[in-house]
């Protein structure tokens, strides 16, 4: 009898951190905030506790190498067309302390994007303000070597204030890891490029973009779980964009509204994602609305219907993510200084407030690292 219960006991001890996982946040360093906070976020119940941060100016936006083992940070500065940076770290899975290895010029300035590719061998920065992005190579203890290329796209839009000149907002890869989309609000186009995970160079592919409706300004994209369609969040109209995908080319098959049939505030669409059963997508605004809408996702033709809109209880829904049990919905409110924690209905998409907020000075990113 003792020897069973010592069994049993062994393995819910192994089986418990399962339901346990790193959430990272990025953020905009002040008064509030010094750099990337990292805490222990529990599935079952929505708890969460703080384990510690590192300090680093503006790491707007974060990625995680596929193994977890590193961290890096875009951090959102600028300075004479060369100002923005990208940060290394290496992660402690066993005590979530993340140290500083090294940080490289990221190519342009402001820096609001990077992410890694497949191979964890290469990292993407995106630099808003001067419309550039660079690819940067990881050299073998997580640390980043120098740019190797940085491409400048051209153009503008119509809205001269906000499209005087490209800005790229985000680097996205393909799940085959050798397409790289490159949205620009600047220029109302998805830039489309060939990426060799050997070599780590990029080139223009023989469909060089998709367009989007003029002063749309493309944001973010993301892809269905099925790679057959894309979906591209619009931050100045407030649309979200739907394309079949395949091989490298999008073709755009959707446009619809995020916003309220009577809204007349100020837009300012920010962050989109695709749940994990590839059944509903979730778009936050910004401006006057504050709030994420859900869409339940066609299962034959990847078209989208609006379900619902909910309250993110909060200002600034800049980016948001799903946990890892995809049972909950973490939305960085930038002007609250605080993060709100959603339960999410996995059978209709609903969101409903669970009671629980993290308090961490402007939140602008949400990551995970799995236990």
């Amino acid at each position: 009898m003792k020897s069973l219960i010592l069994a049993f006991m062994a393995s819910y001890i192994m089986l418990a951190p399962a339901d346990e996982n790193y959430l990272l946040v990025g953020t905009y360093t002040g008064e509030k905030s010094e750099g990337i906070y990292v805490y222990k976020f529990r599935s079952s119940d929505g708890s969460y506790k703080e384990v510690g941060h590192v300090k680093t100016s503006n790491p707007s936006y974060l990625a995680v190498s596929p193994e977890g083992d590193f961290v890096y940070a875009a951090n959102e500065n600028g300075k004479d067309g060369n100002g923005g940076e990208v940060s290394s770290f290496s992660f402690n899975k066993k005590t979530g302390e993340l140290t500083f290895l090294n940080k490289q010029l990221s190519g342009g300035d402001h820096p609001c994007y990077v992410e890694i590719d497949k191979t964890g061998k290469w990292v993407f920065a995106g630099n808003y303000s001067s419309g550039t992005f660079s690819v940067l190579p990881v050299n073998n203890d997580g640390s980043l070597g120098a740019a190797t290329q940085t491409i400048r796209h051209e153009g503008s839009g119509p809205d001269k204030k906000r499209q005087d000149k490209p800005h790229v907002h985000c680097t996205i890869l393909s799940a085959d890891n050798k397409w790289l989309f490159v949205p620009d609000l600047g220029i109302d186009k998805v830039m489309i490029y060939v990426f060799d995970d050997k070599t780590g160079k990029v080139t223009t592919s023989e469909t060089a973009f998709a367009s989007t409706e003029a002063g749309a300004g493309p944001r973010h994209l993301v892809f269905h779980p099925s790679n057959t369609y894309a979906y591209m969040v619009e931050e100045m109209s407030g649309n979200v964009s739907v394309f079949e995908y395949a091989s490298g080319k999008l073709k755009n098959i959707q446009t619809v509204s995020l916003l309220q049939k009577d809204f007349k505030g100020a837009i300012g669409s920010a962050d989109i994602h695709v749940s994990e059963d590839g059944r509903f997508l979730y778009a936050s605004n910004r401006g006057d609305a504050n709030d994420i809408s859900v869409f339940s996702i066609d299962e034959k033709s990847g078209t989208l219907k609006k379900t619902s809109s909910h309250s993110t209880l909060g200002k600034g829904p800049r980016n948001f993510n799903f946990d890892p049990s995809q049972k909950f919905v973490l939305v960085g409110n930038q002007s609250n200084d605080e993060i709100v924690i959603f339960h999410r209905n996995a059978e209709n998409g609903q969101l409903k407030d669970s009671g629980n907020r993290i308090k961490v000075g402007k939140p602008v990113c949400v990551k995970w690292v799995a236990l």
